[in-house]
């Protein structure tokens, strides 16, 4: 069976998409950043934001995007080898 992972793809584009916008300068406050990053809001509670490296943060985000859409991926093909099983018995 071939796996596929089109959340984790999406979901890692995403990512990068956010940090790219946050990067050209048109988030100026950066509130789309922080509404969208789950490491900002999770360093932001501990430490001052300003204190973290930048490229940091976007490598964190990058990644959490990508766990979020792999977890998602796992799940539906759970989900999918529960309902092929339930359809053969």
């Amino acid at each position: 069976m071939r796996r596929r992972y089109p959340f984790t793809i999406a979901a890692t584009l995403f990512g990068v998409a956010l940090c790219m916008f946050n990067y050209t300068g048109y988030d100026p406050h950066n509130f789309i950043f922080f509404m969208l990053s789950v490491p900002a809001w999770a360093v932001d509670l501990f430490v001052d934001i300003h204190e973290v490296s930048v490229l940091l943060m976007y490598v964190l985000t990058i990644v959490s995007w990508a766990l979020i859409g792999y977890i998602t991926d796992r799940l539906i093909m759970r989900e999918r080898r529960r309902s092929r099983s339930r359809s053969r018995a």
